[in-house]
């Protein structure tokens, strides 16, 4: 009998695991996690779209009324009502909570440096990320307060009126997205701080020699080795604006007159609070915002697609 033939008769006498035990093992390892996958997030999801067709308090018996209720949201957007507000709401979240993009790549690119104290300036870039959201609404409040805030005192040095930044309705979004943007450029800052030491110093000094200084070596040498860092920074910001809730929670509970309210919040009103228990209305509003969130993520994963297929 030939070596091979043996080889292969040893292998038969195997078990099936040890003879897949390659193919197999890694899919063991990933089993608990694509579980909770599937029960924590998934289930949920589907969950939310059929309780969006019911008519239900939470406790008692609920009632089909099919898209009822993604008619009356359509009626309030129509008549700028709460849903209306809600929605514009979250679409200036979605525009200047992309600022903190660009400004986490310049403080990257600033603390990439070897100077003299750079790891103090690390410190007190990195310290907004790692408290928690709560405490950054308490600190702005603070901040903007129109009696005592670090805000209007810095303004009458400069001779000018208090500004109620929290009670004025045309401020009171932008002032949250100010507190917002705090530790999310902190978060932008981190990810392009990892980018940054995968940058090629072979392709850097090859930038150098054909020319390349200053904005140019950043636009056609830095940035595009940067697109992992950016997808993500994208789409984890895109998801950070559009659920926004702790920030509103805490420094406005939605007001003044329900002018701060986001879609996230809305729903948290109509759906849990004490004027709420309309759970079918509540989870219509989160199929609404699960559907933008895919929209936008669903872009930017057919571009990264397209960008790896092109290579």
């Amino acid at each position: 009998m030939s070596a091979a033939t043996s080889d292969a008769a040893a292998l038969d006498q195997k078990s099936w695991h040890a003879r897949n035990q390659i193919a197999v093992t890694p899919w063991l390892f990933l089993a608990p996690g694509v579980l909770f996958f599937l029960v924590y997030v998934i289930f949920p999801i589907f969950q939310s779209f059929n309780i969006s067709l019911y008519e239900w308090d939470g406790l008692g018996q609920a009632d089909y009324v099919g898209l009822r209720n993604y008619e009356d949201l359509y009626w309030e957007f129509v008549d700028r009502d709460a849903f209306y507000t809600a929605l514009w709401n979250n679409l200036i979240w979605l525009v200047m909570y992309l600022l903190a993009i660009p400004a986490g790549l310049f403080i990257a690119l600033f603390l990439n440096q070897n100077v003299w104290g750079i790891r103090l300036y690390k410190s007190l870039f990195f310290f907004p990320f790692v408290i928690s959201q709560v405490v950054v609404g308490l600190v702005f409040t603070w901040f903007y307060d129109p009696t005592f805030g670090l805000l209007n005192t810095m303004l009458g040095w400069v001779g000018l009126g208090p500004v109620n930044v929290l009670g004025d309705e045309r401020l009171v979004t932008y002032g949250i997205i100010l507190a917002g943007l705090w530790p999310q450029t902190a978060y932008c800052m981190i990810l392009y701080l990892t980018g940054l030491n995968a940058v090629d110093p072979e392709q850097v000094e090859a930038g150098r020699l054909d020319g390349a200084r200053g904005w140019r070596m950043l636009w056609y040498v830095v940035i595009p080795q940067l697109r992992p860092a950016t997808f993500i920074a994208f789409v984890v910001t895109i998801i950070g604006a559009l659920r926004s809730f702790d920030l509103i929670s805490i420094m406005t509970q939605g007001g003044p007159f329900g002018s701060s309210r986001v879609l996230a919040f809305y729903m948290f009103e109509v759906a849990l609070s004490e004027y709420g228990f309309r759970m079918g209305y509540g989870a219509a509003i989160a199929v609404v915002l699960f559907l933008i969130m895919l929209c936008f993520i669903a872009y930017f994963l057919f571009s990264m697609w397209r960008q790896e297929r092109g290579r």
